[in-house]
């Protein structure tokens, strides 16, 4: 697959490649076939979304990237070395925070330094700075029950941001939030994005996120998983809520639902939904016969 170029010397995130991914779950006769196949190459910096329905294996293919969870067949690679086990260069953001309750929200965001055995008055400065990235200065000492699912999000990320991780895998962060913070969190999350140029890789099931989000989205089969489609988008950044009542959003939008809605093969071709032509890159590819 194609990836967005970049240039190198401004790019903090790393480059993932995976090859012929095949993953089983299950024990002996239980063993199910979750993810068939896949390849994907994913440029340095990059923002990739991950489409498909319940249970196509997304959040599988993360847990993979993540380190906690081992092939059955292929490799994945980041910059060219083997993802063995679960690394702090490869943050993970799951849909409900995995927040210590009994920490202030400054400890939370530092915990990840200490662990590291970063001197307490700079990983205190650095939690603080990152705090305030995302827009939560002034709420230091309080804890995490004290917080909206929005601010513990926020919370969340930073936790993970303040590693500067070289990939940033994200499992439907922002689900379970009202639609009017989700969207902000979404806005919030490019703006991060924008300036630290992590990669990311990001799940979710809502067509609207995905094409608001990433510089491409691939869209998946049912279980088992594969890349069925890939759609670059060439919506110009930084990106605002009056994209999604665009026309060309629109559009592939509606691209998106047919493949959501019917078997990849018997889509109707982009050029039938979409007038952007060449702005739009589109393969069916390494379907399982």
């Amino acid at each position: 697959m194609s990836a967005v170029p970049t240039q190198a010397n401004d790019v903090h995130g790393g480059r993932i490649a995976i090859r012929h991914l095949g993953i089983e779950l299950g024990a002996d006769s239980g063993r199910f076939e979750v993810l068939h196949d896949v390849s994907i190459d994913i440029a340095p910096g990059e923002f990739i979304c991950l489409l498909g329905p319940s249970g196509c294996g997304k959040s599988t293919l993360l847990g993979a990237l993540a380190g906690h969870l081992q092939p059955a067949r292929g490799e994945l690679l980041l910059d060219g070395a083997p993802v063995r086990g679960p690394d702090p260069q490869r943050g993970l953001v799951f849909q409900q925070h995995t927040l210590f309750p009994w920490k202030t929200v400054l400890d939370n965001v530092a915990y990840g330094l200490k662990m590291q055995g970063v001197a307490r008055d700079r990983r205190e400065h650095e939690a603080r700075e990152m705090l305030a990235a995302v827009g939560l200065a002034g709420f230091e000492q309080r804890y995490p029950r004290e917080l909206s699912g929005g601010m513990q999000q926020r919370v969340e990320i930073a936790r993970v941001l303040i590693n500067k991780p070289r990939v940033l895998l994200m499992d439907e962060p922002f689900g379970a939030l009202d639609a009017l913070t989700r969207s902000r969190m979404q806005e919030l999350l490019l703006a991060l994005w924008a300036r630290m140029r992590t990669t990311v890789v990001f799940v979710t099931h809502d067509i609207d996120e995905a094409l608001f989000l990433a510089d491409r989205v691939l869209v998946m089969s049912p279980r088992p998983g594969r890349i069925v489609e890939e759609l670059a988008l060439n919506f110009a950044r930084p990106r605002d809520a009056s994209l999604l009542t665009q026309p060309d959003f629109v559009a592939l939008k509606r691209r998106c639902l047919a493949l959501l809605r019917q078997d990849a093969g018997n889509a109707p071709p982009l050029e039938r939904l979409s007038p952007l032509g060449p702005s739009i890159s589109s393969t069916a590819w390494r379907f399982a016969t």
